[in-house]
């Protein structure tokens, strides 16, 4: 049984601490996902930002040394060529300008002495193979259009480029034409140097895009570690006043808003225990106040019983000496004596509830001998029919449960109507004990209120015969035993009270003592908690 307890216990710690973590990650999660996307989106886009300016810059200076080499090659080299230079002569120019400073290749064409249109191309190089096919169509046809003379255009030929991909490799190619007459040179310069340049610049924004973030989510980590500490404190706080511990304080630190609520938090508990303790005091004087009321009322009350008994022997007596004119008094009295020390009675367990005094005295009981021991002892065998079999054993206070029995079959027999039925049924591990009359039924505005302590169903009719706490203290002697009484009414007539009880009292006890202990051992201590 111990093992089984602690186990119950570890159980119920470990589910705790999972809850209160699942809870806690959920909004870590979302601190540090929202921290993750503002780095996220920050570092992409100032990465994104310096790669397009470093490749603009990259490309436009590559092309403009190419261009600017290439022109200069141009003038040095093929200016100075003859009118309808043969193919070898333009080879020889094209080699020279192809063994420039930038190292791209040329395509040199022009109309030799016979009208026929002659091409030279660098071939001693690493662009092998530049030919017209590899120049774009809309490139030679700006290189070859003739631009007209204005005041803003001096020349009639100028400068043209285009980037093109050949496979995987980026080219720039580039063309113009001799003015004043002479050839047409295209260029192909090879960029592939500058992606590569590119591409590692890429990469590196790339790691330092992934290191900003991880870097991000540490920086989220500690910040929400700081934030969700004392949020995580504030509910540990909270649950525990909310099981009772009423002495429950933060410890308060700084100045901020979190600061702020700490502060809120302990001023709100500080008040509640207060008007808490205050509310005992007074509960607890009222309670004393019954209960030495109802002490101090007893002593006179057994003398006056007394008396009440012998002028009751009187009256009943054949030959009795009281004088006739005053027997409705006497039996006033002895009638008004004997409520007052019910009365007083239920008030004084009453006051063992309220106060958490009232202890079980179990036993094993036959519930068809106990029911039947209660009827007969109240002469009530005439009136109440016992649906019970013998042999129906439970662990439970005889004594206690002969005043719940008391006060269900009076209230039916004094409100309901005979013949009262009691019924006893066996439900798994507990006891279904249920008491119904033939009466007219409980009003529906009264079954909410029926087991109150002093409660009237009717206003104009507040004197009753009873002390308007027996139904209440027999729900109370129902708790105890951990059952309870339900008040309902019955499709065929009549008000129906069912009494639920465990068979086995103590050991039902026994579990919520355990379960009740076991929960304490799971309390959230004020602290980190992390």
């Amino acid at each position: 049984m111990t093992k089984a307890r602690g186990g119950i216990r570890g159980w119920s710690a470990t589910r705790t601490k999972v809850q209160s973590r699942i809870r806690f990650t959920s909004l870590r999660l979302r601190l540090v996902v929202v921290f993750g996307l503002v780095a996220l989106t920050a570092a992409v886009s100032a990465s994104g930002i310096a790669y397009w300016l470093n490749r603009e810059a990259v490309q436009s200076r590559a092309q403009d040394a190419a261009l600017n080499d290439f022109e200069r090659e141009l003038q040095s080299h093929v200016s100075t060529l003859r009118p309808s230079p043969s193919q070898d002569q333009l080879r020889i120019a094209a080699r020279k300008m192809a063994d420039g400073g930038e190292r791209f290749g040329v395509l040199l064409l022009d109309e030799d002495a016979s009208g026929r249109t002659v091409s030279g191309s660098s071939t001693d190089n690493a662009l092998n193979g530049f030919s017209l096919d590899d120049v774009p169509a809309s490139l030679q046809k700006a290189v070859n259009k003739r631009q007209k003379i204005t005041s803003g255009n001096q020349h009639p030929y100028h400068v043209y480029w285009q980037r093109v991909i050949d496979g995987d490799t980026p080219y720039l190619v580039g063309g113009a034409k001799m003015i004043g007459g002479g050839p047409t040179a295209y260029m192909r310069k090879s960029l592939e140097k500058e992606a590569e340049d590119l591409n590692s610049l890429a990469w590196s924004l790339g790691i330092a895009t992934a290191l900003s973030l991880i870097g991000s989510a540490l920086l989220a980590q500690a910040a929400a570690t700081t934030v969700l500490k004392p949020v995580q404190r504030l509910g540990v706080a909270a649950r525990r006043l909310g099981e009772g511990k009423l002495d429950t304080r933060l410890r308060v630190s700084g100045t901020d808003e979190l600061a702020d609520l700490s502060r809120t938090f302990n001023l709100a508990a500080e008040s509640l225990e207060k008007k808490v303790d205050d509310m005992s005091a007074r509960e607890e004087a009222s309670r004393r106040f019954v209960a030495d009321m109802s002490h101090e009322l007893r002593t006179p009350l057994t003398a006056i019983t007394a008396v009440t008994e012998v002028l009751e022997e009187e009256l009943d007596a054949e030959t009795g000496s009281v004088d006739p004119m005053i027997e409705p008094a006497v039996r006033l009295v002895v009638s008004e004596t004997r409520r007052l020390n019910d009365l007083v009675e239920n008030l004084m367990e009453v006051t063992r509830f309220d106060a958490g005094t009232a202890r079980l005295v179990l036993d094993d009981v036959d519930l068809a001998d106990q029911i039947t021991a209660c009827i007969d002892a109240r002469a009530w065998l005439d009136a109440v029919d016992l649906d019970a079999e013998r042999g129906i054993m439970a662990n439970l206070d005889p004594r206690r449960l002969d005043v719940i029995l008391a006060n269900l079959i009076g209230n039916a027999l004094k409100h309901g109507g005979s013949p009262v039925r009691v019924s006893v049924h066996v439900e798994g591990e507990d006891l279904l004990i249920q008491v119904r009359d033939h009466g007219p039924g409980i009003p529906e505005d009264v079954l909410p209120h029926v087991f109150d302590r002093f409660y009237k169903a009717s206003a104009s009719r507040p004197r009753s015969e009873g002390s308007g706490l027996g139904l209440s203290i027999a729900l109370e002697n129902a708790h105890i035993h951990g059952g309870g009484i339900t008040a309902a009414n019955s499709p065929d007539g009549g008000a129906v009270f069912t009494l639920r009880l465990p068979r086995d009292a103590a050991s039902l006890i026994a579990r919520e003592r355990d379960g009740d202990q076991g929960d304490s051992g799971t309390e959230d201590t004020e602290g980190d908690g992390q």
